[in-house]
């Protein structure tokens, strides 16, 4: 499982011209399943992303999660976080997991970040055509894999 952690001033998604979800100060986290994935990475992740000290405190340093702020989660799908650019330059996406199985995976991942969070996680509408808004703050962006857990 592949994400993208971005620490925003606000975000929002929009399908077919209707917001599904709007933040203010918080976390959007893009994300990338593949069929190797299991319970063990969205646990993973999950507790990651909620305790990852990437906001101010009131020096100003980096000491604060998302739920020390107070702040707000929008998980959205992204399947193209597995394109392989090896060869050619047509990306190829055999590595993204199929609807099948990646939507109840992307279910449990959303109900994981809600339960490390406490509260309530927007999200965007999986396999939609989603308009993805952000004011990245910093900007502070973090790659994270959960199969290679550095």
């Amino acid at each position: 499982m592949k994400i993208v952690l971005q620490r925003v001033s606000e975000a929002s998604v929009t399908v077919d011209n209707k917001k599904t979800a709007d933040i203010k100060k918080g976390l959007l986290v893009l994300v990338g399943i593949e069929e190797a994935d299991t319970q063990e990475d969205i646990d993973w992740l999950a507790g990651k992303i909620i305790k990852m000290r990437i906001f101010g405190d009131e020096n100003d340093v980096m000491n604060c999660s998302v739920q020390d702020i107070g702040g707000d989660v929008i998980v959205v799908s992204q399947f193209t976080l597995h394109a392989s650019t090896k060869k050619g330059n047509r990306p190829s996406y055999i590595k993204a997991a199929k609807p099948d199985f990646a939507i109840p995976m992307y279910e449990n991942f959303v109900q994981a970040v809600e339960k490390e969070l406490g509260k309530k996680v927007q999200t965007g509408i999986f396999g939609a055509d989603m308009k993805v808004s952000l004011l990245n703050d910093g900007p502070v962006t973090i790659v994270m894999d959960s199969k290679n857990r550095e």
